[in-house]
Order: C-alpha cells, then sequence, then structure tokens
C-alpha cells in the first residue's frame, strides 16, 4: 500500500498524475460554472433542456426530459464537491464519525421544522431550519469536546444519539407523517431537490469550498499538528469550529439525495478512496472530489436505469471505487 498523504508542508515536485488532477479539477470546475450554477439559479436557456432531453432519447433514455432530474444532477454534483473537500479533513482528524453525527442533528432540525409547521401552520422551508440546527449542533460538538475531559467520540456519541431521539419525539409531537415525507429524509428522494434546494445547495457549496480555500493552510496545519499550531499562536479552536460547522452545512445539503442515514458515506469514502493511491494532502483532494462527482453521476445513473433508490446506488458506487483504491493501493 502506498504511504498515507504526507502533511509536513514540503513541497512535491509536480507529477504527472498531479497534472492530470489539476487538468481534471480544472474540467470539471468550468463544467460547474457553464452548466451546474445556471441551473441551481435558474438562468439556464429552455433550449438547453430541450437538446438535452432529445440527446436522451437518441440514446434511448428520458432520462434529460426531467426539471426534478436535472435539480438532482445538479445537487449531487455539487455534494460531491463539498463532501469529499471537507471529508478529506475529517478522515485525517480520525472524525469520519462526525458527519453521521451532523446528519442525525440536522433530521431533528427537519423534525423542528414540521413541529412548527403542525403548531403554527406557516411554511417554512426545512433545509433552512435544518441547516441552523445542524450548525448549533456542531458548535455544540465542539463545546463538549474542548470543555470535558472525555476522548473526542464520547460527546459525538452523545450527539448522535440524543438529537435523533430528539428528532423522533418532536415527530411524534407535530405529527410530522402528515406534513413531510420523513423517510426521504431518512433515506434520500430526488423529489426533495426542488428548485429552491438546488439554489441553497449551490449557495452552501461555495461557501464551503471558499472557506477552505481561504483557510486551507491553517486548517491543514491544526489537521497534522494541532500542538505545533498552538504553539504558533493559531487560533485552533475557532479553526476546529470551522471546520465543524461547514461540515453541517455540507451533510444537510447531502441530506436530500442520501438520506440521513447514509449521508456521511460522501464525507469520508470518497476522501479514503482518493488517499489510499494518491501522495500528497492536494493531489487526494483533488483525486477526492473527482470520486465523489464520478461516483454521484454513476449513482444516479444507475438508480434511474434499474429503480433504485439513488443515495443507496451513490454509495455502493463510491465504495466499490474504495474497494478497487485498495487492491491498486496493495499492487
Amino acid at each position: 500500500m502506498r504511504p498515507s498523504t504526507r502533511g509536513d508542508g514540503r513541497r512535491r515536485p509536480m507529477t504527472t498524475v498531479d497534472a492530470a488532477l489539476r487538468a481534471g479539477v480544472a474540467t470539471l470546475a468550468a463544467v460547474v460554472l457553464a452548466v451546474f450554477v445556471p441551473i441551481a439559479v435558474g438562468v439556464m436557456p429552455a433550449a438547453f433542456f430541450e437538446y438535452g432531453c432529445l440527446a436522451s432519447r437518441a440514446v434511448g433514455s428520458e432520462f434529460g426530459c426531467y426539471g426534478f432530474l436535472w435539480n438532482t444532477v445538479t445537487t449531487g454534483v455539487f455534494v460531491g464537491i463539498a463532501g469529499p473537500v471537507i471529508g478529506m479533513f475529517l478522515i485525517h482528524r480520525e472524525m469520519a464519525l462526525i458527519g453521521e453525527t451532523l446528519a442525525h442533528t440536522a433530521f431533528a432540525g427537519v423534525a423542528l421544522g414540521t413541529l412548527f409547521f403542525g403548531v403554527s401552520g406557516w411554511d417554512v422551508r426545512l433545509l433552512l431550519v435544518a441547516v441552523l440546527v445542524a450548525i448549533v449542533g456542531a458548535l455544540g460538538v465542539q463545546a463538549l469536546v474542548d470543555r470535558t475531559a472525555s476522548h473526542g467520540d464520547v460527546p459525538i456519541a452523545i450527539v448522535l444519539t440524543g438529537s435523533f431521539a430528539v428528532g423522533t419525539l418532536l415527530i411524534d409531537l407535530g405529527g410530522g407523517f402528515a406534513f413531510v415525507d420523513i423517510t426521504g429524509y431518512l433515506f434520500g428522494n430526488i423529489s426533495i431537490t426542488d428548485d429552491r434546494s438546488v439554489a441553497l445547495m449551490a449557495l452552501l457549496t461555495a461557501a464551503v469550498v471558499g472557506s477552505v480555500a481561504v483557510a486551507y493552510k491553517p486548517l491543514l496545519f491544526i489537521t497534522f499538528d494541532e500542538e505545533a499550531a498552538r504553539v504558533a499562536r493559531l487560533n485552533v479552536s475557532g479553526y476546529n469550529g470551522l471546520l465543524v460547522v461547514l461540515t453541517a452545512v455540507v451533510v444537510v445539503g447531502a441530506m436530500q439525495i442520501l438520506g440521513v442515514i447514509l449521508v456521511a458515506a460522501m464525507l469520508v469514502v470518497p476522501a479514503a478512496a482518493a488517499s489510499l493511491v494518491l501522495d500528497g494532502f492536494g493531489s487526494a483532494l483533488y483525486g477526492s472530489v473527482l470520486v465523489g462527482v464520478a461516483s454521484v453521476l454513476s449513482g444516479i445513473g444507475l438508480s434511474w436505469s434499474y429503480g433504485l433508490r439513488p443515495g443507496a446506488t451513490i454509495v455502493v458506487v463510491a465504495i466499490a471505487i474504495y474497494l478497487l483504491a485498495v487492491v491498486v493501493g496493495e499492487g
């Protein structure tokens, strides 16, 4: 197996693989800006969808003829980008379970939204409520880790189980099943990704990628040597808080198509696969984004073709890529 990605800060000579990864990410960025951002903000010309439908029919499929599928693909691409970007930091800090914890916290946010709707009758954006609750939960986890003598996984386990229990009670109190498809949030549902949800995911992804780009060096320093970062007078608690908040943001966005139960996979699996076969944190970061987007697009395509749940299909594809990386890494 190849050595794990190096975090000592020393530069490596650029290899052919590095150049290919950069070219792949640059191509992906161009496609995102040209296609998926206009779809997300609602400015893509109608002719694009007409030609997309014609192209789909030319290969014997109706995939490109449905607006909700374009929404699903667009949301999935943003998830495939943002999830691995955060996941690379999480797996190297041995915080893989934080995604699952915040997914359960976001579920409590959805439940809180249904309770508010049931009591007041006012329309609320459930995903927006979920974002706010997940951010509060993320900061709560970080505060427990900082202020207690427990190991880091103890507060995570407490928040994971507690938030799901609270969400379940809120659903019972608010009659949530009568107002929203709770199973869709648990297992993922392509019908959840309406126009406003896609726009929200685009905004969240921009916030995540932009924040990581600005704070990349401090986050990398803290990830590989937190004690040295403290000695260097970096605001370690602040950057740790930023990381968990960004994780919460990604989790809520990914929850739309992956569901609460599977959402952590998009944070962990692509990053783990890339780290097995690529040297250097930066190269593995680029590779993880490409793996994430490839998993999403392949999973959505297979789920449409065979009538499968998209979230589960995406995760299975990502795990298949990971297993292939294990074989290649041992070769």
